[in-house]
Formats: structure tokens, sequence, C-alpha cells
């Protein structure tokens, strides 16, 4: 991971030499990929597997594709504007900060706790015999904070990349364990809807489920963490999203191998969730023996807590982005276009906003580790999450389309295409998510 910094330059300076793209950059888009992709989005893709065999592998494929187009329209409006995506979104008007600030306070607190209890599962079932679950998620969720809080961007990532690796061996290990029926997979390339019930609308969760949250927004944060803060780093940037979405493709196509293989063929159903990873490990550890089942529960572990540490330190510095921009518009500061450089300074990591957040992600949520999750937040939850992607690709239309990117990074078609096929997919995604909460209850 050589050379972390770059040479930012504002708005309305000389433009920058274009950086040659090369692989010894590469580091955001490991960040993005091993963020993105948690337990519940390989749970979701056996699932997909189990039931439809190979069927619906071209979907898994173009929803990497799609999240390639949204995290590189993030990525490129911070480097093409020097500012970051909350200064666009407010530039938009006062609606996205509103919407940002109900969102990432509901969002954060539920997500804490699932991503604890998510990282605190494999360990549970690797040492079932130390503490309970509960006890395992707290310790997950206080080492995962003391590790963001006392380090930047540069070591945070080296970890990252490491557990990725983790995540990449296990991974690909299985797919190749199971001996998948390489003719059917291609095959699976073939965009074939299932014959059953509800197919176009599992075809979708598929293309939207997977890597798909407030990581891809987090991108171009990570983009500017690194270093990267003027449009001459724009090659780069672009060949780190396509290793980032192509590291999580294979994710999700070795997990996909693995549910129609081992369970498709076997006519054998797992829990939605994480505990169907669970499941999954006493599966192969019949079929194929202690040693697979242990490599299978690290593997899950280094799956759910690259996510956990991930969205800690992302969404942290979005929040503290927000808070440093609504800091300067109560002061009446005009001059917001150095934020990408100011979050490429460090400062932003040890600012108060950010440890603050940091804490509410890790703490309050230990409530829910004790009562169970109650039921009217997680409705809002639900909502709130299914809504955010579709604001996602909204903004970034509006945001790419508009003159405040300059002309030469605009939108072309294939970037309006993308976008907007994503801004569809989750829109549907997100009125089936809506439609499925039960309201009656609610009131």
């Amino acid at each position: 991971m050589a050379e972390t910094t770059g040479s930012g330059t504002a708005t309305g300076d000389a433009a920058p030499q274009p950086r040659k793209s090369s692989w010894k950059y590469i580091g955001p888009g490991i960040v993005v990929a091993a963020t993105g992709v948690g337990a519940g989005d390989l749970v979701a893709t056996l699932i997909a597997g189990s039931n439809f065999g190979y069927t619906l592998l071209w979907a898994a494929v173009i929803g990497c594709v799609v999240k390639i187009s949204l995290a590189e329209a993030a990525g490129r409006w911070h480097l093409a504007t020097g500012r970051t995506l909350f200064d666009g979104w407010a530039s938009i008007g006062r609606w996205t900060t509103w919407f940002f600030v109900v969102y990432v306070v509901i969002w954060g607190y539920v997500y804490g706790a699932a991503a604890m209890s998510s990282s605190g599962l494999p360990l549970q079932a690797l040492f079932p015999d130390v503490m309970e679950l509960k006890w395992w998620a707290m310790l997950t969720g206080v080492v995962g904070l003391v590790f963001v809080w006392f380090n930047k961007y540069a070591v945070f990532e080296k970890v990252m990349t490491v557990l990725v690796g983790i995540m990449f061996v296990v991974t690909v290990y299985l797919a190749i364990r199971v001996t998948p029926h390489l003719g059917d997979a291609f095959a699976g390339l073939l965009p074939v809807l299932p014959d059953e019930k509800d197919s176009i609308l599992n075809t979708l969760g598929l293309i939207g489920g997977v890597g798909g949250t407030i990581t891809l927004a987090a991108y171009g944060y990570w983009v500017n963490a690194k270093g990267w803060t003027n449009a001459g780093w724009m090659k780069v940037m672009r060949l780190d999203n396509r290793v980032a979405y192509i590291t999580t493709g294979i994710f999700v196509v070795s997990m996909l191998f693995v549910g129609a293989e081992l369970l498709h063929s076997a006519n054998v159903a797992i829990a939605s969730g994480d505990q169907g990873l669970v499941q999954l490990s006493g599966i192969l550890e019949k079929e194929y023996g202690d040693a697979t089942a242990k490599l299978f529960l690290i593997g899950f572990f280094a799956t759910s807590f690259t996510s956990l540490i991930g969205v800690w330190h992302g969404v942290s510095l979005m929040f503290a982005d927000f808070v440093e921009r609504y800091r300067k518009q109560r002061s009446g500061a005009d001059d917001k276009s150095l934020s990408g450089e100011e979050v490429a300074s460090g400062a932003r990591e040890k600012s108060v906003p950010f440890r603050a957040y940091l804490l509410w992600m890790t703490f309050p949520p230990m409530i829910l580790l004790f009562q169970g999750q109650p039921f009217r937040l997680i409705i809002i939850y639900g909502v709130l999450g299914a809504a955010f992607m579709p604001f996602l690709s909204l903004t970034l239309v509006w945001l790419l389309n508009s003159s405040r990117t300059p002309r030469e990074w605009r939108n072309g078609w294939l970037s309006n295409g993308m976008l907007a096929i994503a801004g569809l997919v989750f829109l549907v995604l997100c009125v089936k998510q809506i439609t499925d909460q039960d309201w009656g209850s609610f009131f």
C-alpha cells in the first residue's frame, strides 16, 4: 500500500497532472469491498444458490456492475470537485440534511447491535464454552471501537486488507471444495428468471443486496482519506473501484457455488440472517470435516468484523463531515470547497464528532443485545435502510449532471444509464420493503 498521500489542489487551481493507474495505489476499493459484504449478504447469496442453483448467477454479476457505477460516481464527485458527498447533498436542499441526520442516528443505533451480534456469532461457535453470544458481541464492538479510535486510515486499510485476504482464501477454497459444475455455472450467466412466485423480486433483491449499503457513499471519503483529493487521481480511483467489485464478485460467486452445490443439490435449507452461516458450518463439518468447518468460521468472523470496523470508520467520517459543515455554516464560513483535503489530513479521524459517533454505534446498541430489538424502531430502520440507496442514486445523478461538477467529469450516457438502473432497482426494493412492514401493529 505504498503512497498513501497525494497532492490536492483546490477548485480553481491549475489542473492536476493525472496519476498513472497503478496497482501499488490500491486501497480504498479493498476497504469498501470488505465493508460492503457482510454476513447477511453471504447468507442471501447462499439462499439464492440453494433455492435456484446457478440460475441467478447473472443477477449477482449485474449487481456488482451496478455497485461499480455507484461507487465510481461517488468517488468521481469527491475528486472532480474537491468537495465531499455530504457537501454536495447539502447544496441540493435542506431535505437531504434532514434525511441524512434521521437516517444516520437510527440506522447507526440498530446496525451497531446487528454488527456486534454478527461478529460475535462465529467466535461463540469457535469457542462455545467461553461465554454467551451477547458478551462476545460486546467484546467485538469494544475492540472495533478501540481500533478505529486510535488508528488513522493507513493502519485501518492494512488491517482490512489482511482480513479481506482471509475472506478471499476461505470463500474461494469452499467454492473449489464443493466441486462446482462449470457448465451449469456458465449457463447461469444467461439472464433467465426462475419459474417461481416472486422470482422478479428475488432477482432484484440479489442484484441490489450484496455490498449495497451506505458504504458505497463512504467510498469517496476513503478515497480522500487515502490522500487522493483531485482529478489527477481519477484513473487510479477507477482502477481501485473495479478491483473492489471484482473482489466482491468473487465472494458472491463463490458463495453462490456453495449454495448451489452443497445446499441445492441436497435440498437442504438454512435460516436467513447470520444464524444461517452457523448452520452452514455444521453442514460443512459433516461433509468435509472439522478443519473445513473451523476455517469457514474464521472466514465468517473476518467477513463480519470487516463490516463492523468499516462502518465504524466510514460512517463516522461522514458524520464528522456533516457536523463540520454545519459548524461552518453557523459561523458564516463560505469556503467549503477544501473539505476533501480536510478528510485527507486525518484531522477528522481525531475529531470530537467522529469519536462521538463511534461511541453512539458501540455502547447504546448494547442495550438491544440484552432486551431484543424494539418493534417500531426495527420498522423505521428497515424503511430508512431501504430508502438510502434510491436516495444515493438520485442525488448522484443530480449532482453529476449539474454545474456543480466540472464539465469534463459530468456523467455520460453510460453513467447515467447505470445510475438510472440502480435507482430503479433500489426504488422497487424500497417500495417492497415499505409494503412488507406490519404498519397495522406499528400504530
